[in-house]
């Protein structure tokens, strides 16, 4: 049965491929932006989410919700479709996303500890995070304001999600 062209498997495969298709046509027109996310549900329900190098204006998401779904047939299959941007709270998963946030307070989660600092630097391989804290001074009673810093390669953050403040 699977491989015939009638199991809905093989049918929502295709269908990705097709949204997909039209995901990146949309997408390729502006230069800033990349696609973060897109998901099909078994319903038809179509959820693309969007980020930009300097954000995403609600403009953008209208010129690719009506470009996707004026390339699919409602005839054919119905399905509900939504373009957005991802949330201010929503991790971050791709590196473009890093830059964007450049001097922005970060909240960086790796397998050994949880870092919470200002992003100071980004390159292809890691990120830097740099926080104040209190530390016994060396000698004497009292405490001194220190700054540190950690280097943290890509592909050891599990979680990583912008801090805000208010």
């Amino acid at each position: 049965m699977e491989g015939d062209g009638k199991s809905p498997l093989f049918i929502q495969k295709m269908e990705r491929e097709i949204v997909k298709k039209l995901v990146d046509e949309a997408i390729d027109e502006n230069e800033k932006l990349f696609l973060i996310d897109l998901k099909i549900s078994p319903d038809n329900k179509i959820v693309v989410i969007v980020d930009g190098d300097t954000g995403v204006s609600l403009k953008e998401c209208i010129r690719i919700s009506r470009h996707i779904e004026h390339n699919l047939d409602r005839e054919t299959t119905d399905f509900s479709l939504e373009v957005t941007s991802p949330g201010a709270t929503e991790p971050l998963v791709n590196k473009r996303q890093y830059k964007k946030n450049l001097g922005r307070a970060l909240q960086v989660t790796t397998e050994e500890a949880t870092f919470e600092g200002k992003l100071i630097e980004i390159d292809d391989t890691k990120i830097v995070i740099e926080w104040k804290t209190r530390e016994p001074k060396p000698i004497g009673k009292g405490k001194v304001t220190v700054t540190k810093t950690a280097k943290i390669p890509y592909t050891d953050i599990k979680k990583a999600t912008v801090k805000i403040k208010f």
